[in-house]
């Protein structure tokens, strides 16, 4: 497993502004949008391409193309959807699945609550959104089901993480077949005894889109 953190000015800056508790949804919304695009060209650095050739008004030119078969958006509901914009911004011919999972507030277990992703994943670069890495659990189950339908590629964006979960992340990995990636802006100091990265930004789906 590969742990990318993101360093650049307008991150740390976009970073800020969603860490900050004044923010509003709407403006915190907009911030998380601009700071997926930022993540996805890097976590797109390596995606699978294929030489093609155009005209162009002059002559014909040598290029790249996305390979088949085309790779696959998977925001991790809720609080991922608030990232799919972003990612669909730069991969605007990828499929788009959803997964639903939810976790336990006494327990910190994760479960599956909805399941709208394709059966096969084959030869799929598969590209998971969940803007937080707290446990690791939610996103180490994520990858379970991922790898069992065949998916080896696999690369997690996450806006914030900490330590503790990519731990368990590469844990849960150790010995595995498959080229898993996560990409994030930064990994945070600690997890506190209610499982909320510190210092973090609270709670990701509350922020993106109100308590309900």
């Amino acid at each position: 497993m590969k742990t990318l953190t993101i360093e650049h000015p307008l991150i740390a800056h976009k970073l800020t502004a969603l860490r900050d508790e004044n923010t509003d949804s709407p403006t915190f919304r907009r911030l998380a949008d601009e700071l997926v695009t930022l993540l996805a060209y890097e976590a797109t650095r390596t995606i699978s391409v294929e030489p093609t050739t155009v005209q162009t008004p002059v002559a014909k030119a040598q290029g790249v193309k996305l390979s088949n078969p085309t790779p696959v958006i998977i925001p991790i509901l809720r609080a991922g959807l608030g990232m799919l914009e972003g990612m669909s911004r730069l991969l605007p011919t990828a499929e788009v699945g959803f997964l639903g999972m939810v976790r336990d507030h006494d327990t910190l277990e994760p479960s599956t609550y909805a399941d709208r992703i394709p059966g096969d994943l084959r030869g799929r670069e598969v590209f998971l959104l969940d803007p937080m890495l707290a446990t690791g659990g939610t996103l180490i189950a994520a990858i379970e089901l991922m790898l069992s339908r065949g998916a080896n590629r696999i690369v997690a964006i996450c806006l914030l993480s900490a330590p503790e979960g990519v731990a368990a992340v590469e844990k849960a990995l150790v010995g595995r077949d498959a080229d898993v990636t996560i990409v994030t802006a930064a990994i945070d100091e600690r997890l506190n005894e209610k499982g909320y990265i510190v210092p973090g930004l609270g709670d990701a789906g509350d922020r993106l889109f109100g308590v309900v």
